[in-house]
């Protein structure tokens, strides 16, 4: 990833902030940055040996990325993590949403606490194959805002990966905010040495939803890891449509009024639970996130309707594989999984 290491404000014969001469050399003569760039530790960043070192033994490290909010980014990575725990495998699952943790909550694991043992922090577990970590195991009170700028965020970041004692995995799955703002540019940072000395970054699933007004973001999302080496998995297009049991509706006419039973009584001999109604709640072109897809090519790994049984599993924090592995949105969950375990070997 290449970073540079002259600030914006710094003369143009600035040595840079690594070199020896920084904050020395007579370029640096009334530089803002003089005292700063003097004091900083020079060098490569001794904690990124000891990240690597300490995800040597994870074997697949995927982002779960959103250049929107509020696309069921988290949701998603929560039900993925479920997934691959239920193929049997060694899953972890770091919250990295430092300001909005969601994964106590959708996991079911409020109330949890975090625990010290000589080899680091131990994840909190689901299952046996199942591990969480999340700033939300450290608030004294889950209505608690986390009122931190960038510095105190990319420090937690780094704890996490380099602190976390995951033993060995085949999947961990990192739940990241929205965009691609300090949060995204640390994770990078940090996991691409271990990459480099590993090959176990296997890459980003970027969450969307059909509106252009997402997929806006989503195109930004993708530069930012062409331009950053982050490799990508594919878009997945969450929201898609609707979906619902007839037998759950309720129908009213045009002035309000409940019509509910005449329309059962019109379906006669049908049984309704049997039948299922289809529509769209988002504006939105057909197939728009598929062909953004192919246009910045990367894969397209499916679309997950919104299903009531998926909102149920994230609010009640289980497994939809467990309450509902029939239901649409985990039907099409487990296909975008399969093409994610297929894509690595």
């Amino acid at each position: 990833m290449a970073t540079s290491h002259v600030p914006d404000n710094a003369p143009e014969s600035c040595p840079g902030t690594n070199s020896e001469q920084a904050g020395k050399a007579s370029a640096c003569a009334g530089c803002p940055n003089q005292k700063i760039c003097s004091t900083a530790p020079k060098g490569p960043d001794p904690d990124l040996q000891t990240i690597a070192e300490r995800l040597q033994y994870v074997k697949n490290i995927v982002l779960v990325l959103s250049g929107k909010g509020g696309v069921g980014k988290s949701t998603v990575s929560a039900q993925l993590a479920l997934s691959l725990a239920s193929k049997g495998l060694e899953v972890g699952l770091l919250d990295i949403d430092i300001c909005g943790p969601s994964m106590p909550r959708m996991l079911g694991l409020e109330g949890q606490e975090i625990h010290h043992s000589n080899s680091g922090w131990s994840p909190v577990y689901v299952e046996e194959n199942l591990g969480v970590m999340s700033i939300g195991f450290m608030l004294t009170n889950p209505d608690d805002a986390v009122i931190w700028r960038g510095p105190r965020k990319n420090g937690l970041i780094k704890q996490f990966l380099k602190d976390v004692d995951w033993g060995k995995l085949d999947y961990l799955v990192i739940d990241a905010p929205p965009g691609t703002s300090d949060e995204h540019i640390s994770a990078v940072q940090f996991l691409l040495p271990s990459h480099k000395a590993h090959g176990n970054l296997a890459g980003a699933v970027i969450v969307s939803t059909p509106q252009e007004v997402s997929l806006i973001d989503v195109r930004k999302e993708i530069n930012f890891c062409k331009k950053t080496g982050v490799p990508i998995l594919g878009v997945v297009e969450n929201m898609s449509g609707f979906t619902v049991p007839v037998a759950s509706l309720s129908f009213v006419d045009q002035d309000g009024h409940d019509v509910s039973s005449k329309i059962r009584e019109a379906l006669g001999s049908i049984n309704a639970g049997d039948i299922r109604a289809n529509g769209e709640l988002l504006f939105a072109k057909d197939g728009a996130a598929e062909k953004m897809s192919h246009e910045f090519g990367v894969p397209f790994l499916g679309k997950i309707p919104m299903d009531l049984e998926m909102s149920k599993a994230a609010e009640q924090g289980v497994s939809i594989f467990d309450t509902a592995k029939a239901s649409p949105s985990a039907l099409s969950l487990t296909r975008i999984v399969d093409k994610i375990v297929a894509s690595k070997p």
